[in-house]
Parts: C-alpha cells; sequence; structure tokens
C-alpha cells in the first residue's frame, strides 16, 4: 500500500485555542503546518507566500471571511480548501463550492474527519484544475478558429472568389486569409487521366 502524502497545511483560524488544536491534529495526522493566520486577507497573503498543499480555513474570520478568502485564493494561488464550520445548510453548501471549496467540516473536526475532508480537497481542487486546463486549452482552439457563413461569390469558370473588398482571388488564398487553411496541391485520378495520358501509358 502507497505511503499517505505528507501535506504543507495553511491553518486560518482567528480563535487561538482552536487553531492550536487544528495544528496539533494536522501534525498528529503526520502532515506539516507551514504556516498560521488569524483572518482570511492573512491567510491569502500567506499562501501566495508559503505556496502550502491544502488551506483549511475557519467560516468567519475578521477582515475576510473564509468563503471570501477562498475565492481569492482561486484567483491568486489555487489550492485545495477545507472550510471548518459551526452549522451546514444547503445554501452554505452551495456557495462554499461555487467558491472553490473541496470539503467542510463541522467544529471541532476530529482527526479521522479532518484526514478524510482532506483527501477530498486535494482530490477535487485536482479535477477542478483539470476541468479548468480543458476549458483553457478549448477556448484558445475556439479563437483559432475562423468560421465562414453565408454565400461566396465564385466564378463560374476560373473557380476564383470575390473577397469582401470586391477582389477575386484564387481559393487557396481567399479560405488561407479567412479560416486559416493551408492547401496542398496534388492530382485527382481524372485529372491524371485527361492531362497526363501519355505518363499512364508510359
Amino acid at each position: 500500500m502507497a505511503k499517505e502524502r505528507v501535506l504543507r497545511v495553511l491553518v486560518a483560524e482567528d480563535d487561538f485555542l482552536v487553531s492550536k488544536e487544528i495544528c496539533r491534529i494536522v501534525e498528529k495526522l503526520g502532515h506539516q503546518v507551514v504556516a498560521k493566520a488569524a483572518n482570511g486577507e492573512q491567510a491569502v497573503e500567506l499562501a501566495v507566500e508559503r505556496t502550502p498543499d491544502v488551506a483549511i480555513m475557519d467560516i468567519r474570520m475578521p477582515k475576510l471571511d473564509g468563503i471570501g478568502a477562498a475565492e481569492r485564493l482561486q484567483e491568486d494561488c489555487p489550492l485545495p480548501v477545507v472550510i471548518l464550520t459551526a452549522h451546514e445548510s444547503a445554501d452554505f453548501v452551495e456557495q462554499a463550492s461555487a467558491a472553490g471549496v473541496g470539503a467542510f467540516l463541522t467544529k471541532p473536526p476530529r482527526a479521522e474527519e479532518l484526514s478524510r475532508a482532506l483527501v477530498i480537497a486535494v482530490a477535487r481542487h485536482q479535477d477542478l484544475m483539470r476541468l479548468r486546463e480543458l476549458n483553457e486549452k478549448l477556448e484558445r482552439s475556439l479563437a483559432e478558429i475562423k468560421v465562414l457563413r453565408g454565400m461566396l461569390p465564385i466564378c463560374a469558370i476560373c473557380k476564383r472568389i470575390r473577397n469582401d473588398d470586391g477582389f477575386w482571388e484564387q481559393v487557396e488564398v481567399y479560405f488561407r486569409e479567412n479560416s486559416g487553411v493551408e492547401f496542398t496541391h496534388g492530382l485527382c485520378p481524372e485529372c491524371v487521366r485527361e492531362h497526363y495520358t501519355n505518363v499512364l501509358d508510359d
């Protein structure tokens, strides 16, 4: 069985005794407390500075609450977040999830609950980061695609296309400039038979 990963943890809790107990549990679980914050703004600053693997934050803190801090973290330095709260509600769960919170616990947390919450928060964060990366790739791909719509005036004889400025262009030039498509030239079997019969006869 693989050894459990040691996490570098940020603890954000304005109550000194509660913060001390959380740190004790974190270290008992084999993880490392790399930073302690007494309010939400300090938590964000320390997260940027210390780059922890996960943050455990109280929901009610001075200056910036846990939800607000979680939102800021996802913008400044995305990382898994576990929120501590005195009570749960459907509205709270929805709000916390929208802020990027991966797991939440009611106070006071027990060791086995906190251990499970850390695992869940880290896993959910990894899923969110993969989804964000896929979305960014998709947006970049869509930005590179130029879609041609409508009717194109094309000469019935030479097959050149009239562009928006009224000039006639070769088909490959028009598509390259308006859609990013590059053409490679070849010969279809019918044209080979019609124009290169001598080659076929040889």
